[in-house]
């Protein structure tokens, strides 16, 4: 029996002077519907790995890393803010030639995706959101204090760094997850290589200082949804210790019609739910890709 496996090619693609590593499925049609992967903290597109083999034959998975993160490295002096991800992420998707793929959006990858929404409405065919939150309701009280937090609050560096150690970055994946069993220790363990690079801190330093940026734009996108009513899928985990399962039910104000799935599990839902979740976006990608 053939089992369709995905053919994955790993590139570079300069943008403003940023070498954007990126892994891209190469399905078995070439108009195949395209999915953007916009990764969280502190991981990068090696967290789709699993998703882009299962799905990969049949849609085209384009997954990049963000300056600062995974195999793309910034040039010294890289402003590393929300805005400038989002400016380069649209450079990329640019350069690739995309004009026209549904979008999803998990962790940072939601303030960086609805950045580019809103310059490019015409871009978006539709939304796959997983725990990226764009609501004050999807706010834990944990995401509310260190969100709070800037550069010159005394301790505040001490306090984030510690989200950025093993046990920190080991508990970004375990917490709220029923069986720890069913998280691969590669994905925390991959991360941690990373952050622990010289330099591999800055980039999620700079923009956990940054995220109150998003909280002041979530009217914005929130009105953005109510104005073009994308086609929407969540595939929330309700236990993350970041953003709960409040801030998936509130997509359903600004789009009534989104098809909204909550798992019992945490922050990294693809890590444990794998199964439930690829299938409903292969649908969701035949329907509206």
């Amino acid at each position: 029996m053939a089992y369709p496996i995905a053919r994955v090619v790993h590139r570079h693609l300069e943008v403003d002077g940023v070498p954007v590593f990126y892994r891209e499925s190469v399905p078995d049609r070439p108009d195949a519907p395209v999915l953007l992967l916009l990764h969280g903290l502190p991981s990068g597109s090696h967290q789709f790995r699993r998703l882009i083999d299962v799905l990969g034959s049949r849609y085209r998975l384009i997954a990049p890393d963000y300056p600062g993160f995974g195999h793309t490295r910034a040039p010294e002096g890289f402003t590393y803010s929300f805005d400038r991800l989002a400016d380069i992420t649209d450079g990329f998707v640019r350069g690739l030639g995309l004009d026209r793929f549904v979008m999803y959006v998990f962790d940072f990858g939601a303030p960086v995706g609805f950045r580019m929404a809103e310059r490019h409405p015409e871009w978006i065919a539709g939304l796959v959101v997983q725990n990226g939150n764009a609501y004050a309701e999807g706010l834990s009280e944990v995401a509310r204090h260190v969100t709070a937090l800037r550069a010159d609050t005394p301790g505040a560096e001490a306090a984030l760094r510690d989200v950025l150690t093993p046990t920190g970055t080991r508990g970004q994946y375990e917490t709220g997850v029923p069986d720890p069993a069913l998280v691969a220790p590669d994905g925390w363990a991959l991360d941690q290589y990373f952050l622990d690079q010289p330099g591999g801190t800055d980039a999620p330093l700079a923009l956990m200082f940054d995220y109150h940026s998003n909280i002041e734009r979530y009217d914005d996108w929130q009105a953005w949804l109510r104005t073009h009513t994308p086609p929407t899928l969540i595939t929330w985990g309700s236990n993350d210790p970041f953003f709960p399962a409040p801030g998936a039910r509130s997509y359903l104000r600004d789009v009534p019609d989104a098809d909204l799935h909550l798992f019992d599990t945490g922050h990294f839902a693809l890590e444990t739910h794998l199964a439930e979740i690829a299938p409903l976006i292969a649908d969701f990608l035949d329907r509206v890709g």
